[in-house]
């Protein structure tokens, strides 16, 4: 099979970007041609690029993602980006929600002079995030939200977060990618999407010290209430956007 066919049978299935997909299967098959073709079938049959790959692209980095664990987004990146910036020199940074710790190991990757704990409720995302995090030194755990970080109270620099925070309502809306491969889990942000927002920004203010800040992912539609969930938190929020990536944070210092 050739390099164009790829391309014909992914642009047919509806790939919008199949010749990038195309060239990506083909490294990734190597020399192996029945390889590349159990990889294409697998892009075809609605499978995300990501999960056929083995990884997701960000921050420059090549996270490893698996079937059950929610694939990072470039638009994350904001979020990874601000947290890398705000650190001061040996600070603390959290990665609350951490999924495959995306953000996690970009911050790590940009700022080697940090320490960085992840965490998420979900074991199968901590295993993924310990195999990626291991080369920074970085640590994670299972924890609901911050229930097994009580030793960090009061000591946090940074809280990097990108929760789940699409409306309960809304999943079955989402493409076919996300809600018939990704845990509802990770894509459920409850009846208004901001619920556990609202639980990143309260724990938030129960581990940052005084002066420190936390970023949390939100969108357009939601930001409003994002913003508010910082405040009742005794967070002094405002908003920051990357209208390259979409991207939408609202960063809350305490």
């Amino acid at each position: 099979m050739t390099e164009h066919d790829a391309v014909a049978r992914l642009r047919a299935a509806g790939c919008v970007f199949a010749e990038d997909e195309a060239r990506l299967i083909a490294e990734a098959a190597g020399t192996d041609p029945a390889a590349g073709e159990r990889l294409l079938a697998r892009r075809i049959a609605g499978e995300p690029l990501e999960h056929v790959l083995g990884w997701a692209g960000f921050a420059g980095l090549r996270i490893a993602v698996a079937p059950g664990v929610f694939v990072p987004r470039r638009r994350t990146e904001l979020v990874a980006r601000l947290a890398a910036d705000l650190a001061p020199p040996g600070g603390l940074v959290v990665d609350l929600c951490c999924g495959t710790g995306a953000i996690a190991a970009a911050v790590a990757h940009a700022r080697p002079d940090v320490r960085i704990v992840a965490a998420d409720i979900d074991p199968a995302a901590v295993a993924l995030a310990a195999r990626t995090l291991a080369p920074f030194g970085a640590s994670s755990l299972v924890s609901d939200l911050d229930a097994a970080l009580g030793g960090l109270t009061g000591t946090v620099d940074v809280v990097a977060s990108c929760p789940p925070y699409v409306p309960t309502a809304q999943i079955p809306l989402m493409p076919r990618e996300a809600r018939d491969h990704e845990p509802a889990r990770a894509l459920d942000g409850g009846a208004d999407g901001a619920a556990l927002q609202r639980g990143v920004l309260a724990a938030s203010s129960r581990l940052l010290r005084p002066g420190g800040v936390a970023v949390v992912e939100t969108s357009e539609a939601l930001v409003a209430l994002t913003a508010s969930a910082a405040g009742d938190a005794g967070l002094a929020a405002e908003v920051a956007r990357d209208e390259e990536r979409g991207a939408t944070a609202v960063v809350a210092r305490r």
